[in-house]
């Protein structure tokens, strides 16, 4: 039977990846994430990703082993996990009333083979006062996520417009995940 590896800590992932109702095991990479400072958000997400892949790959050869990162950009400026409520704030009010573009990029390695790829989803928030800012920030949901909200949970009240990949907003571009496995050899509903 052939064996796929989620190298992601991410729950949401994981719950993503169940949609497609095929066998899969959580192995966290550990890698230390290092990207340049001066890379687009789309080659450092696709870097990441693939470092994260590699990583549980080099010990794990016969299996087909998923990495994924995503980070959120505006004005040319890259948000990751907020490391405060202070920044988580900051972020949140960054992106109040305006589009930015969540990035998420995907590695799948199998032996000598791999693929590499990122979705780029554009959304656009209302705009927020602070007390909802607040409020959202006292349930907890933001301080784990890109950009300090998550559009699957209560987070999805900001949204205004979405163009692009939902799943990949929330941390996996499913369909586009399902169909590259495919064209790997992996085959999804065989047991």
């Amino acid at each position: 039977m052939q064996k796929l590896i989620l190298a992601s800590s991410s729950p949401r992932r994981k719950a993503l990846l169940q949609r497609l109702n095929i066998p899969f095991t959580v192995e966290i990479s550990h890698v230390e994430e290092k990207i340049s400072p001066e890379a687009p958000p789309d080659e450092a997400v696709m870097s990441l990703a693939l470092q994260k892949a590699k990583a549980v790959a080099s010990h794990a050869p016969e299996a087909f082993v998923m990495g994924a990162d995503t980070m959120v950009s505006i004005h040319n400026q890259i948000l990751g996990k907020p490391k405060s409520r202070e920044e988580a704030k900051n972020m949140l009010k960054m992106l109040s009333g305006q589009t930015h573009s969540v990035y998420t990029g995907t590695a799948i390695v199998h032996g000598e083979q791999q693929r590499v790829f990122y979705e780029r989803t554009d959304v656009t928030f209302w705009t927020l006062p602070d007390d909802v800012i607040d409020d959202y920030l006292n349930s907890g949901e933001s301080f784990d996520k890109a950009g300090a909200y998550g559009i699957q949970g209560l987070g999805s009240i900001f949204v205004k417009e979405i163009h692009g990949d939902f799943f990949s907003v929330v941390g996996l571009p499913i369909a586009r995940v399902f169909w590259t496995l495919k064209e790997m050899g992996y085959r999804p509903f065989v047991s």
